[in-house]
């Protein structure tokens, strides 16, 4: 087992819909390996804020900064699915706060790209949207019900502010922080063979300077259908830098 001042301090991004206590069996993998992780619940996803709905990409990505510059020595951000763009403009902004970056089941956001360009400006939210119709876009293979069922039942709907934001990115320093892939719903091969072939999903890929490529096989939710194995990889890229 390792110590907690042996090692960094790992930041816990979740994606859409989600707040801190969707690394709640992460969490404790990792405190039982020796490490200080820290959940967030961004900006948006606070269901007790009146005004969550308004909320920005800029105040999520202010709140990752304030929370990675009141951590005492190297911080390791984590980022799961659509936590890519409020993260993607801290490394942006502030790479210098980051020993290394870790996206899991997501990647750096390209530039100039909103999340939802289209999502109508008369709307204020996204819900959750059924599991038939969000199983088509992102595999819920390895959930349980109790799973799904938690997922229904805290789900925070995503502000449209967010959606509809344009990710504006100018500093190329993001391209020098340490990174590491953990791909689950696509195996490493098939997501390099999309940067290969210039995918613009795929863009910033090919300009980082130092990439790791770990697989886990599974849905897009893998701190919820394989949390174990995910602490394990977390706390061993968090460790090699």
């Amino acid at each position: 087992m390792t110590t907690e001042t042996s090692n960094p301090t790992i930041l816990l991004v979740p994606g859409h819909w989600l707040g801190a206590w969707a690394w709640d069996e992460v969490l404790e993998h990792l405190t039982s390996l020796g490490h200080r992780a820290v959940p967030l619940t961004l900006p948006g996803h606070d269901e007790t804020d009146t005004g969550r709905v308004a909320r920005t990409l800029d105040e999520q990505a202010a709140a990752i900064e304030q929370a990675a510059a009141g951590s005492s020595g190297p911080v390791v951000i984590v980022a799961h699915s659509g936590a890519n763009a409020p993260v993607s403009l801290v490394l942006d902004r502030h790479p210098e706060l980051f020993s290394r970056v870790i996206w899991v089941d997501s990647g750096p956001a390209t530039p100039g790209v909103a999340f939802a360009p289209d999502f109508p400006e008369d709307r204020e939210e996204l819900p959750l949207p059924p599991f038939e119709i969000l199983g088509e876009q992102a595999s819920t293979e390895g959930l349980s019900a109790d799973a799904l069922e938690r997922f229904r039942e805290r789900a925070v709907s995503e502000p449209g502010t967010v959606l509809r934001q344009t990710v504006q990115l100018t500093n190329e320093a993001r391209f020098n922080a340490p990174t590491t892939f953990v791909c689950c719903s696509m195996p490493s091969s098939q997501v390099l063979e999309l940067v290969k072939a210039g995918h613009p999903m795929f863009a910033e890929v090919a300009n980082l300077q130092s990439v790791r490529w770990v697989d886990l096989p599974t849905g897009h939710w893998p701190m919820w259908s394989r949390p174990a194995d995910l602490a394990h990889i977390l706390a061993a890229e968090s460790s090699n830098n």
